[in-house]
């Protein structure tokens, strides 16, 4: 897997010239600043949507599954309605374009379900040896039974299938745990709990050059406090984060080859799926690593991991969307000029 020296995916004129592309979002419309619930995420669609404006195919803009109940005028989608207000939704966008036959950015419906529900990411990162906190999952409507859960002095228990720490929540005995899973299944959720692991989050951010998997450069989630639970409204800048932790680069030489080992490993389970990040948790003070989990289809504000990790490998944000698109595109296009052949 390449880790250096990448070089921008540009767009070929003869799809820029010959593709229309549907880009759907929740703020796909959205001119405005932070929003008052999403925060951050409408910034994000907004300018998602200015540079994919900017790449000369024609472009027709959704912020709702509707868009894809019947064929629409687009050969091609961008699809980021990820969290749709509903269980498991971030695979029908998927499952609609498969429906229609129409090609899309991102990993297929199954590899998307595979990847977001972080029970079954974890029995595939545990099935090759890559390490990550034990855990239990309680599916909502099965029975409850805290004892099950591995020991620890503090519990961390989120929704299984939920992004930027949505529902996220700690205990410290098992009243507390108990008390947490119930308020995870009420809101329509499996509940997944492992202990608090003390450290700093290392993001490696993935995309895909001349069709091969390529890491841009690390970065981290550095915590002033390691004990801190990072929550959803810090994530969406919600609420001031700015003592919390930073955002920086990370080259740390000793543990730079496990990561890298590590994330191959795990992105050959889920190829093709055009970018990702794959979460580990770093204690410092033992130097463990363990897999948090793996986000498919994840943010790529310029302002995020994925934006500050191609400036640092010499992509503009401009450059790192267009490479997504190109390379989804033509991977695509060259499958569907083969099964033509082949008939």
């Amino acid at each position: 897997m390449r880790t250096k020296d990448l070089t921008p995916t540009r767009l070929p004129d003869r799809l820029r010239d010959t593709q229309r592309l549907l880009f759907v979002a929740k703020h796909a419309k959205w001119t405005g600043g932070l929003h008052p619930d999403d925060g951050n995420h409408a910034l994000y669609h907004r300018e998602t949507r200015e540079i994919l404006a900017a790449l000369g195919m024609p472009l027709v803009i959704a912020d709702n599954y509707g868009e894809l109940f019947m064929p629409p005028d687009a050969d091609f989608v961008f699809p980021l309605l990820n969290r749709g207000g509903f269980f498991n939704s971030e695979m029908l966008l998927p499952l609609l374009c498969n429906r229609l036959g129409l090609p899309y950015v991102g990993a297929s419906p199954i590899v998307r379900g595979l990847s977001d529900d972080k029970h079954l990411t974890k029995l595939e990162a545990a099935a090759r040896g890559v390490p990550t906190a034990p855990w239990t999952l309680f599916r909502r409507g099965a029975p409850v039974d805290v004892l099950r859960c591995p020991p620890a002095r503090r519990w961390v228990i989120k929704p299984n299938n939920s992004s930027a720490s949505w529902g996220i929540r700690d205990a410290h005995d098992r009243v507390e745990l108990a008390q947490a899973i119930a308020e995870i299944h009420a809101l329509d959720h499996d509940a997944l709990v492992e202990p608090f692991i003390e450290g700093s989050d290392v993001e490696v951010p993935v995309i895909t050059i001349n069709g091969e998997p390529a890491m841009l450069p690390m970065m981290i989630f550095e915590q002033g406090d390691p004990r801190h639970l990072r929550t959803y409204q810090e994530k969406r800048d919600l609420v001031d984060r700015s003592a919390k932790y930073s955002l920086k680069l990370f080259d740390d030489i000793a543990m730079n080859d496990r990561l890298i080992a590590y994330t191959e490993k795990l992105a050959e389970i889920f190829r093709p799926f055009d970018y990702g990040r794959f979460e580990f948790r770093v204690d410092f003070a033992t130097g463990e690593i363990r897999l948090l989990e793996i986000n498919l289809n994840c943010n790529l504000w310029s302002e995020k991991v994925f934006g500050r990790a191609a400036v640092a490998a010499g992509f503009s944000q401009a450059e790192l969307i267009e490479t997504i698109v190109a390379e989804s595109m033509t991977r695509q296009l060259v499958a569907v000029g083969a099964r033509q052949h082949a008939a």
